[in-house]
Protein backbone atom coordinates (compact mmCIF):
# COMPACT_ATOMS: atom_id res chain seq x y z
CA UNK A 1 0.00 0.00 0.00
CA UNK A 2 1.55 3.45 -0.96
CA UNK A 3 1.78 5.65 2.02
CA UNK A 4 0.75 9.26 1.55
CA UNK A 5 3.82 11.65 1.41
CA UNK A 6 3.74 14.03 5.06
CA UNK A 7 3.17 18.00 3.87
CA UNK A 8 6.21 19.71 5.27
CA UNK A 9 6.21 23.40 4.82
CA UNK A 10 9.72 25.12 5.15
CA UNK A 11 9.51 28.83 5.83
CA UNK A 12 11.93 31.73 3.86
CA UNK A 13 12.08 35.36 5.24
CA UNK A 14 13.91 38.47 5.17
CA UNK A 15 15.00 41.24 7.89
CA UNK A 16 12.30 42.85 8.46
CA UNK A 17 9.71 42.49 11.06
CA UNK A 18 6.08 43.28 11.47
CA UNK A 19 4.40 44.84 14.43
CA UNK A 20 1.57 46.04 16.25
CA UNK A 21 0.53 48.91 13.67
CA UNK A 22 0.30 46.09 10.50
CA UNK A 23 -3.24 46.16 8.84
CA UNK A 24 -2.75 44.26 5.69
CA UNK A 25 -1.02 40.73 5.18
CA UNK A 26 -0.81 40.09 1.68
CA UNK A 27 -1.25 36.40 0.66
CA UNK A 28 0.24 35.43 -2.80
CA UNK A 29 -0.04 31.05 -3.50
CA UNK A 30 1.76 29.81 -6.80
CA UNK A 31 2.48 26.98 -8.22
CA UNK A 32 6.08 26.98 -10.84
CA UNK A 33 4.64 31.18 -11.73
CA UNK A 34 7.28 33.49 -10.85
CA UNK A 35 5.95 35.76 -8.21
CA UNK A 36 9.07 38.19 -8.22
CA UNK A 37 7.66 41.18 -10.63
CA UNK A 38 4.88 41.35 -8.27
CA UNK A 39 6.86 41.62 -4.79
CA UNK A 40 9.07 44.29 -6.41
CA UNK A 41 6.05 45.94 -7.70
CA UNK A 42 4.09 46.28 -3.97
CA UNK A 43 7.38 46.96 -2.42
CA UNK A 44 7.39 50.47 -4.38
CA UNK A 45 3.94 51.31 -2.63
CA UNK A 46 3.38 52.77 0.43
CA UNK A 47 4.39 49.32 2.49
CA UNK A 48 4.29 50.58 6.15
CA UNK A 49 1.62 49.03 7.44
CA UNK A 50 1.73 45.71 5.13
CA UNK A 51 3.48 42.55 5.41
CA UNK A 52 3.84 39.82 2.40
CA UNK A 53 3.61 36.09 2.74
CA UNK A 54 3.92 33.78 -0.40
CA UNK A 55 2.92 30.05 -0.65
CA UNK A 56 4.78 27.82 -2.98
CA UNK A 57 2.43 25.13 -3.71
CA UNK A 58 5.61 22.02 -4.19
CA UNK A 59 6.80 23.98 -7.57
CA UNK A 60 10.13 22.52 -6.11
CA UNK A 61 11.99 24.49 -8.70
CA UNK A 62 15.40 25.69 -6.98
CA UNK A 63 16.23 27.59 -9.68
CA UNK A 64 12.88 29.40 -9.03
CA UNK A 65 13.04 29.31 -5.21
CA UNK A 66 16.52 31.08 -5.10
CA UNK A 67 14.95 33.86 -7.70
CA UNK A 68 12.41 34.43 -5.42
CA UNK A 69 14.54 34.28 -2.04
CA UNK A 70 16.86 37.23 -3.60
CA UNK A 71 13.35 39.24 -4.37
CA UNK A 72 12.30 38.65 -0.51
CA UNK A 73 16.09 40.16 0.76
CA UNK A 74 15.61 43.02 -1.76
CA UNK A 75 11.82 44.14 -0.94
CA UNK A 76 11.11 47.23 1.07
CA UNK A 77 8.74 45.49 4.07
CA UNK A 78 8.55 42.46 5.86
CA UNK A 79 7.96 39.10 3.65
CA UNK A 80 7.81 35.35 4.30
CA UNK A 81 8.26 32.42 1.65
CA UNK A 82 6.11 29.10 2.36
CA UNK A 83 7.52 26.73 0.54
CA UNK A 84 5.49 22.84 0.67
CA UNK A 85 6.94 19.46 -0.60
CA UNK A 86 4.10 18.39 -2.45
CA UNK A 87 0.66 20.20 -4.23
CA UNK A 88 -1.85 20.50 -2.31
CA UNK A 89 -4.33 22.95 -4.32
CA UNK A 90 -5.70 26.28 -4.70
CA UNK A 91 -7.88 25.94 -1.35
CA UNK A 92 -5.42 24.70 1.14
CA UNK A 93 -2.81 26.72 -0.11
CA UNK A 94 -5.21 29.99 0.71
CA UNK A 95 -5.97 28.39 3.81
CA UNK A 96 -2.27 27.93 5.27
CA UNK A 97 -1.70 31.35 3.92
CA UNK A 98 -4.31 32.76 6.36
CA UNK A 99 -3.26 31.18 9.26
CA UNK A 100 0.32 32.64 8.89
CA UNK A 101 -0.89 36.06 8.41
CA UNK A 102 -0.14 38.34 11.33
CA UNK A 103 -2.80 41.19 10.54
CA UNK A 104 -6.66 41.21 10.68
CA UNK A 105 -7.16 41.85 7.16
CA UNK A 106 -5.82 39.63 4.47
CA UNK A 107 -5.34 40.76 0.80
CA UNK A 108 -5.48 37.61 -1.74
CA UNK A 109 -3.48 37.81 -4.88
CA UNK A 110 -2.41 35.95 -7.50
CA UNK A 111 1.47 35.90 -8.25
CA UNK A 112 0.60 36.55 -12.26
CA UNK A 113 -0.91 40.12 -11.39
CA UNK A 114 -0.05 43.53 -10.60
CA UNK A 115 -1.20 46.71 -9.18
CA UNK A 116 -2.68 48.66 -11.38
CA UNK A 117 -2.89 52.32 -9.49
CA UNK A 118 -0.13 53.50 -7.32
CA UNK A 119 -2.31 54.35 -4.99
CA UNK A 120 -3.88 50.02 -5.00
CA UNK A 121 -2.45 49.19 -1.38
CA UNK A 122 -3.90 52.63 0.19
CA UNK A 123 -6.94 52.40 -1.11
CA UNK A 124 -7.72 49.12 0.79
CA UNK A 125 -6.09 50.84 4.04
CA UNK A 126 -8.92 53.50 3.17
CA UNK A 127 -11.27 50.70 3.02
CA UNK A 128 -10.44 49.28 6.24
CA UNK A 129 -10.13 52.69 8.64
CA UNK A 130 -13.02 54.21 7.42
CA UNK A 131 -15.82 51.09 7.13
CA UNK A 132 -14.72 48.39 9.09
CA UNK A 133 -15.41 46.09 5.64
CA UNK A 134 -15.51 42.32 6.12
CA UNK A 135 -15.23 41.51 2.53
CA UNK A 136 -14.08 43.63 -0.55
CA UNK A 137 -13.11 42.79 -4.06
CA UNK A 138 -11.42 44.94 -5.82
CA UNK A 139 -12.14 43.94 -9.57
CA UNK A 140 -9.74 42.56 -12.60
CA UNK A 141 -8.41 44.46 -15.35
CA UNK A 142 -6.43 43.21 -18.68
CA UNK A 143 -3.68 44.47 -21.51
CA UNK A 144 -5.72 45.68 -24.34
CA UNK A 145 -3.73 44.09 -26.46
CA UNK A 146 -1.83 40.71 -26.14
CA UNK A 147 2.04 40.18 -27.96
CA UNK A 148 1.03 36.10 -28.42
CA UNK A 149 -2.09 35.49 -30.48
CA UNK A 150 -2.21 32.35 -28.31
CA UNK A 151 -3.14 34.82 -25.91
CA UNK A 152 -6.19 36.27 -27.58
CA UNK A 153 -9.00 34.20 -26.35
CA UNK A 154 -8.31 34.22 -22.90
CA UNK A 155 -7.91 38.62 -23.01
CA UNK A 156 -11.32 38.85 -24.79
CA UNK A 157 -13.05 36.55 -22.38
CA UNK A 158 -11.91 38.12 -19.16
CA UNK A 159 -12.83 41.64 -21.07
CA UNK A 160 -16.39 40.75 -21.25
CA UNK A 161 -16.96 38.92 -18.35
CA UNK A 162 -14.21 39.33 -15.48
CA UNK A 163 -13.11 43.16 -16.06
CA UNK A 164 -16.57 44.95 -14.77
CA UNK A 165 -17.01 47.99 -12.85
CA UNK A 166 -18.01 48.03 -9.19
CA UNK A 167 -21.61 49.02 -10.04
CA UNK A 168 -22.29 46.33 -11.76
CA UNK A 169 -20.59 43.26 -10.29
CA UNK A 170 -22.86 44.81 -7.23
CA UNK A 171 -25.82 43.75 -8.43
CA UNK A 172 -24.62 40.33 -7.91
CA UNK A 173 -21.75 40.17 -5.03
CA UNK A 174 -21.30 36.54 -4.54
CA UNK A 175 -21.73 35.67 -8.52
CA UNK A 176 -18.43 37.95 -9.27
CA UNK A 177 -15.67 37.47 -6.47
CA UNK A 178 -12.51 35.63 -7.25
CA UNK A 179 -10.12 34.54 -4.34
CA UNK A 180 -7.62 36.92 -6.18
CA UNK A 181 -7.51 41.27 -5.26
CA UNK A 182 -9.62 40.10 -2.44
CA UNK A 183 -9.75 41.49 1.02
CA UNK A 184 -10.98 39.61 4.03
CA UNK A 185 -11.62 40.31 7.33
CA UNK A 186 -9.16 37.04 9.38
CA UNK A 187 -12.73 36.53 11.46
CA UNK A 188 -14.35 35.81 7.83
CA UNK A 189 -11.91 33.01 7.30
CA UNK A 190 -12.44 31.40 10.26
CA UNK A 191 -15.77 31.04 9.73
CA UNK A 192 -15.58 30.43 6.31
CA UNK A 193 -12.49 28.91 5.01
CA UNK A 194 -12.19 28.00 1.64
CA UNK A 195 -13.39 24.72 0.49
CA UNK A 196 -10.98 21.61 -0.18
CA UNK A 197 -12.76 19.24 -1.52
CA UNK A 198 -12.74 21.59 -4.80
CA UNK A 199 -9.89 19.77 -7.04
CA UNK A 200 -7.69 22.04 -9.36
CA UNK A 201 -9.20 24.97 -11.31
CA UNK A 202 -12.39 26.53 -10.90
CA UNK A 203 -15.80 27.78 -8.84
CA UNK A 204 -13.62 27.54 -5.19
CA UNK A 205 -14.39 30.87 -4.93
CA UNK A 206 -17.93 31.27 -5.65
CA UNK A 207 -18.60 29.11 -3.67
CA UNK A 208 -16.81 30.43 -0.73
CA UNK A 209 -18.81 33.67 -1.57
CA UNK A 210 -21.77 32.06 -1.43
CA UNK A 211 -21.42 31.21 1.93
CA UNK A 212 -19.36 33.93 2.91
CA UNK A 213 -22.75 36.27 2.08
CA UNK A 214 -24.80 34.07 4.20
CA UNK A 215 -23.08 36.03 7.13
CA UNK A 216 -21.01 39.22 5.73
CA UNK A 217 -22.09 41.56 3.13
CA UNK A 218 -19.84 41.64 0.27
CA UNK A 219 -18.49 45.02 -0.89
CA UNK A 220 -17.08 45.61 -4.89
CA UNK A 221 -15.05 48.69 -5.38
CA UNK A 222 -13.08 49.62 -8.34
CA UNK A 223 -9.39 48.70 -7.38
CA UNK A 224 -8.35 46.58 -10.25
CA UNK A 225 -5.38 44.58 -10.33
CA UNK A 226 -4.25 43.58 -13.84
CA UNK A 227 -3.72 40.41 -14.74
CA UNK A 228 -0.84 39.02 -16.64
CA UNK A 229 -0.85 35.22 -16.99
CA UNK A 230 -3.34 34.90 -19.30
CA UNK A 231 -3.47 31.35 -20.50
CA UNK A 232 -3.88 29.87 -24.15
CA UNK A 233 -6.53 28.66 -25.23
CA UNK A 234 -5.88 25.23 -25.57
CA UNK A 235 -5.26 25.48 -21.72
CA UNK A 236 -8.89 27.35 -21.21
CA UNK A 237 -10.02 24.31 -23.39
CA UNK A 238 -8.51 21.75 -20.90
CA UNK A 239 -9.59 23.44 -17.75
CA UNK A 240 -13.01 24.08 -18.68
CA UNK A 241 -13.81 20.71 -19.27
CA UNK A 242 -11.63 19.64 -16.30
CA UNK A 243 -13.95 22.12 -14.16
CA UNK A 244 -17.00 20.40 -13.85
CA UNK A 245 -16.69 18.26 -11.15
CA UNK A 246 -16.01 21.48 -9.34
CA UNK A 247 -19.48 22.94 -11.03
CA UNK A 248 -21.02 20.42 -9.98
CA UNK A 249 -20.05 20.67 -6.14
CA UNK A 250 -20.54 24.05 -6.32
CA UNK A 251 -23.98 23.66 -8.39
CA UNK A 252 -25.22 21.33 -5.92
CA UNK A 253 -24.32 23.60 -2.46
CA UNK A 254 -25.68 26.65 -4.24
CA UNK A 255 -28.98 25.89 -6.16
CA UNK A 256 -30.54 29.53 -6.11
CA UNK A 257 -27.35 31.11 -6.88
CA UNK A 258 -26.43 28.62 -9.46
CA UNK A 259 -29.57 28.79 -11.01
CA UNK A 260 -29.20 32.55 -11.59
CA UNK A 261 -25.71 32.43 -13.19
CA UNK A 262 -24.97 31.85 -17.43
CA UNK A 263 -23.48 29.39 -17.30
CA UNK A 264 -26.41 26.90 -15.64
CA UNK A 265 -28.66 28.26 -18.26
CA UNK A 266 -26.35 27.30 -20.82
CA UNK A 267 -25.91 23.85 -19.71
CA UNK A 268 -29.41 23.75 -19.45
CA UNK A 269 -29.59 24.72 -23.33
CA UNK A 270 -27.13 22.26 -23.52
CA UNK A 271 -28.82 19.40 -22.27
CA UNK A 272 -31.97 19.66 -24.97
CA UNK A 273 -29.09 19.96 -28.13
CA UNK A 274 -29.02 16.49 -29.92
CA UNK A 275 -25.49 15.39 -31.00
CA UNK A 276 -23.74 18.18 -28.49
CA UNK A 277 -21.57 15.38 -27.76
CA UNK A 278 -20.92 14.64 -31.76
CA UNK A 279 -19.63 18.63 -32.01
CA UNK A 280 -17.38 18.81 -28.90
CA UNK A 281 -14.36 18.22 -31.56
CA UNK A 282 -15.82 20.87 -33.37
CA UNK A 283 -16.35 23.30 -30.72
CA UNK A 284 -13.12 22.43 -29.10
CA UNK A 285 -11.35 23.71 -32.90
CA UNK A 286 -13.39 26.45 -33.04
CA UNK A 287 -12.57 27.89 -29.29
CA UNK A 288 -8.48 27.07 -30.17
CA UNK A 289 -9.15 28.43 -33.87
CA UNK A 290 -5.13 27.20 -34.59
CA UNK A 291 -5.23 29.06 -38.11
CA UNK A 292 -6.52 32.77 -36.74
CA UNK A 293 -9.47 32.72 -39.05
CA UNK A 294 -11.96 32.51 -36.76
CA UNK A 295 -14.13 35.83 -35.31
CA UNK A 296 -13.83 36.01 -31.59
CA UNK A 297 -17.42 36.16 -31.03
CA UNK A 298 -17.51 32.52 -32.49
CA UNK A 299 -14.69 31.51 -30.31
CA UNK A 300 -16.27 32.51 -27.62
CA UNK A 301 -19.53 30.83 -28.08
CA UNK A 302 -17.67 27.96 -29.10
CA UNK A 303 -15.46 27.68 -25.47
CA UNK A 304 -18.83 28.75 -24.20
CA UNK A 305 -20.96 25.77 -25.51
CA UNK A 306 -17.94 23.08 -24.76
CA UNK A 307 -17.80 24.02 -21.28
CA UNK A 308 -21.82 23.82 -20.40
CA UNK A 309 -21.79 20.43 -22.48
CA UNK A 310 -19.55 18.69 -19.76
CA UNK A 311 -21.81 20.61 -17.29
CA UNK A 312 -24.73 19.62 -18.43
CA UNK A 313 -23.60 16.08 -17.67
CA UNK A 314 -23.09 16.59 -13.89
CA UNK A 315 -26.40 17.95 -13.27
CA UNK A 316 -28.67 16.70 -11.23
Amino acid sequence: MRREKKLQITTVKNHKTTDGNTIISILVPYFCDDPTPLIEALSNQNTKQVELVLYDDGSLDGRLTQKVTHAIQSANMPVRLLIANQNMGRSAARNHLEQAAHADYVLFLDADMMPDKETFLQTYIEQIKQNNVAIVFGGFSVAQETIDHKFDLHRALSAGSDCLPAAQRNLLPAKHVCSSNLLVRKDVLSTCPFDTGFIGWGWEDVEWAARAAEHYPIIHIDNPALHLGLESAETLVRRYRESAGNYARFAARHPDLAQQLPSYRTAKLARRIPGLKLLRPVLSALARDPWHLVPMKIRIFALKLWRAGWYAETLV
